[in-house]
């Protein structure tokens, strides 16, 4: 690898000639920030900060130094090979091509590397291929892709995940001495969260193949997994008849879409969060089945089989109860250490809405809600569930009332509300978590007024800001570093088996018995 400062420009010189350049820059420059702090004291704030940008430059430059060096190394030769030899994709011989590296705090060099084009092109017309990409092996072991380092690719996925907007997040960047154009931060974020989406589709499919071991990270926890669905705009563009004209605009449609939420984490004895312990963040825009492998999977890696008890806690929307049985069946769980819990304040929402289509009088209405809570917290739904139908008398059945009195029904005879158990038992019966969820991960980023996503941009947005949230955002890089660094395709969309109440139960997944081809069994890198 051969780097250059700019094209036509000198070659880097070694390390130590790097860091005596810029000492000496600093002891000229020492004198220019002790005169200004003495003329204006008050200006040591934009001092500090220029201090602050001069170092990170010579950061850049010291790295792009240490690159240089270390590429010539016989050593590196050998982790190179490896990274070929470990390519999920056939490659050809390596040709050398010229590349722009653009490192943590803008610094800009320009590379000349050894590519390797793919041995062949993958068939088209297949869901599950797509053109074959070719392998930068020296960037690869180094952890560079797509022409900006590491360091750099993550504090632009992070900031522009936590930020509301991505021209906020540009600002955000600008303050940090990251100068960039708001098309390289939108591309380099969510290039970051397309591959990670390629991992965890590549993990999915490797533990279809019984490749992935259980875990260990919940092995005699208290575990609660709870889901839900939140909102958002999308973006599709209207197919044209005619030819589009020149200038002309092209014209969309912005349909409402439900992002499927997932939250896994370990509480106490009294029922409450364990704030020790990582949660888990994660969700798609694919559909319930989707979902319901994901939690599936990641149950499985986690070694939620291993628990004390696994809670279910929701809303009661029938896409997440029907498909509780394959959840806890795909994952290996015991079901007599599995609990099903309705949500209490939907319980309630059930109750209040059923003596308002009563159309009680006022007082008559909150004395009987008062009387129905109480009975609710002591697990007594049979007799609300009577005295309600005793409300509604000879009502026609296709009042809505009878609606609400069927829902409770349901699931206090499937032991859904047994609310004075859960408590003793300290376990949750309250959703806010996944409530929490949606409000932090969709709806102060992916859901507000005039923002409208093409479905693969919220899912990469969506997927960054899980693991954000979660607080597993290193553990996150590290994966997808090294599934990137073997197979760099960015196919993300998979196909879940369909789910319903009445297919038959899978069985966990198991390792194979016969041989799994190289290029199957690489997946689970």
């Amino acid at each position: 690898m051969e780097i250059r400062w700019q094209k036509n420009g000198p070659v880097i010189g070694s390390p130590m000639q790097t860091v005596n350049s810029f000492s000496s820059d600093i002891q000229a420059r020492q004198a220019r920030w002790e005169e200004r702090l003495v003329e204006d004291p008050a200006v040591f704030h934009e001092v500090q900060l220029d201090i602050q940008r001069h170092f990170n430059h010579g950061a850049d430059c010291l790295a792009a130094a240490l690159l240089a060096r270390v590429t010539q190394r016989p050593e590196m030769e050998t982790h190179v090979q490896r990274v070929r030899q470990n390519a999920v994709v056939p490659v050809q011989a390596p040709e050398r091509r010229p590349l722009k590296l653009r490192l943590l705090s803008g610094l800009v060099v320009w590379l000349t590397v050894l590519y390797c084009p793919p041995r062949s092109k993958a068939a088209k017309g297949r869901d599950d291929q797509e053109q074959p990409a070719g392998l930068y092996p020296e960037l690869a072991a180094l952890g560079i892709r797509h022409g900006d380092s590491p360091a750099l690719q993550a504090l632009v996925a992070r900031t522009m995940a936590l930020c509301p907007s991505i021209a906020a997040a540009r600002k955000e960047l600008r303050r940090q001495g990251v100068k960039l154009d708001t098309k390289t931060v939108r591309r380099i974020a969510e290039q970051l969260g397309t591959e990670f989406l390629a991992w965890r589709r590549r993990e999915l499919l490797a533990w279809r193949l019984g490749l992935v071991p259980a875990g260990d990270e919940l092995a005699g926890c208290r575990v609660a997994v709870q889901i839900d669905g939140g909102r958002v705009r999308v973006r599709e563009n209207k197919q044209r008849s005619t030819k589009r004209k020149k200038g002309q605009r092209r014209k969309f449609r912005t349909p409402w879409r439900e992002p499927k939420a997932l939250i896994i984490y370990v509480f106490d004895a009294q029922g409450k969060r364990d704030k020790q312990r990582l949660p888990l963040i994660d969700g798609t825009l694919l559909g319930p089945d989707h979902v319901a492998e994901l939690v599936a999977w990641h149950l499985h890696r986690l070694g939620a089989a291993k628990a004390e008890t696994v809670v279910f806690v929701s809303d009661g929307a029938p896409w997440i109860w029907d498909r509780l049985d394959w959840i806890i069946a795909r994952a290996g769980l015991e079901a007599s250490r599995t609990v099903r819990v309705l949500d209490w304040c939907h319980a309630v929402e059930h109750i209040s809405r059923a003596l308002t289509l009563l159309k009680l009088t006022v007082p008559a209405r909150c004395m009987a809600f008062a009387q129905m809570r109480t009975l609710l917290k002591q697990s007594r739904y049979a007799e609300i569930v009577a005295e309600l139908e005793r409300l509604a008398g000879k009502r026609s059945k296709k009042n809505k009332v009878w609606t609400e009195i069927r829902y409770l029904r349901k699931h206090g005879e499937a032991g859904h509300l047994q609310y004075l158990t859960f408590k003793r038992r300290g376990l949750p019966f309250g959703s806010g978590a996944i409530e929490s969820t949606i409000r932090r991960v969709i709806n102060l980023r992916l859901k507000s007024n005039a923002i409208y996503w093409l479905a693969e941009n919220a899912e990469a947005v969506f997927a960054l800001r899980g693991a954000l949230l979660s607080d597993r955002w290193e553990s996150m890089l590290r994966a997808v570093q090294r599934s990137m660094s073997r197979d760099a395709r960015l196919t993300w969309r998979w196909s879940a088996p369909a789910i319903s109440p009445d297919a038959v139960l899978p069985s966990p997944p198991t390792s194979p018995e016969l041989p799994i081809p190289k290029a199957v069994a690489d997946i689970a890198a």
